[in-house]
Parts: C-alpha cells; structure tokens; sequence
C-alpha cells in the first residue's frame, strides 16, 4: 500500500536511510538523522510536496518525496526526486511503485521537471530511474568526499508533462487532499 507519509513515520523512514548514510556514498550525509530530525524534515516537505511511503504487511519498507530543484521563483516547476527501498525489499516494484505514484501526484500538482542526482557508479539507481524514463543531463565531477573518496553525482532528467507556454503556479500538496 502506498499512502502519504505521516510524521509518525519517521522512526521507519530513519531506519531505511541510515545504512545509506553510514555505509554508503549513495547519501552524502555523514551522520544519519534522528528519528526526531526526519520528523522535521517530513513535515516541511509535506507542506507543500509529496512524501510517499509504501507499506507492506504494515511495515514502512519505503519512501519517495519531491523537494524544491532550487529556491529562485523561476525553479518551482521542477523538482528533485529521490526513492529509497530496504534492504530487504530490492527489486520487487517498490521504488517504481512509489515514483509511479509520486509522478502523477507531481503532475496533478502542475510540475513540469523532475530531477534526480545518483552518486556514481550506482547501477541500480541509474537502472530504475533510466527505467522510469529519466534521462541524463550532466555530471559534477569528484564534488563530494565520502568514505576515503572523491564521488561524482550524475543528475538525470524526466519531464512530467508538455511545457505550458504560459504555467500557473504548481499547486501546494493540500490541493490535491480537498
């Protein structure tokens, strides 16, 4: 089951992300938050994008959100993306699952462009997000050190709609809730 992420769901979503952060360069986080912090970080998004998480046998096994692309008023059709999956749930639809949802809430919502940075090499991530029809647009080399290494992120494209001539306002995530 997919719904929208509560705060309550923090400490699950916590928990999925941490390996990324401590034994990854897929997050360039260092320390991963506390329940408390992803708390924090869940209830800003929400205001105004979605948070997604996808629950099986009622567990939170994992989750999918949109973020402001940047802070210039010219940005706010566009969007970055991210998805991350436990362990455990690999491979069995999940993330696909979740950013087939997310996509079509984005596009109710009025956003045009959807972007997703991928720490490289990470085959996985590139394969899902090729899969789901990104595309590639660029690479900022060596621009993070993590882990003992100098990491490149690889930033992928997906246009969600047709290019308005003239766009209105993406809507905030209640929009869709009345």
């Amino acid at each position: 089951m997919i719904r929208l992420a509560r705060t309550d769901d923090a400490a699950a979503v916590a928990a999925i992300y941490q390996p990324y952060v401590a034994e990854t360069v897929i997050s360039f986080e260092v320390l991963p938050p506390t329940p408390e912090e992803m708390r924090s970080r869940m209830a800003s998004v929400l205001e105004r994008l979605p948070w997604l998480v996808y629950e099986h046998e009622g567990q939170v096994v994992g989750y999918a959100y949109a973020s402001p692309h940047r802070a210039r008023e010219a940005y706010q059709w566009s969007v970055d993306v991210a998805v991350y999956i436990h362990a455990d749930r690999h491979r069995r639809g999940v993330g696909r699952s979740l950013y087939e949802e997310l996509f079509g809430m984005l596009r109710r919502l009025g956003y045009v462009n959807a972007y997703a940075g991928i720490t490289l090499p990470n085959p996985k991530s590139v394969g899902l997000h090729e899969a789901m029809g990104f595309r590639p647009v660029g690479l900022y080399r060596n621009v993070g050190f993590k882990l003992a290494a100098w990491c490149d992120v690889g930033w992928w494209h997906l246009q969600l709609q047709d290019l308005p001539a003239v766009p209105a306002a993406p809507q905030p995530l209640p929009a869709l809730q009345r």
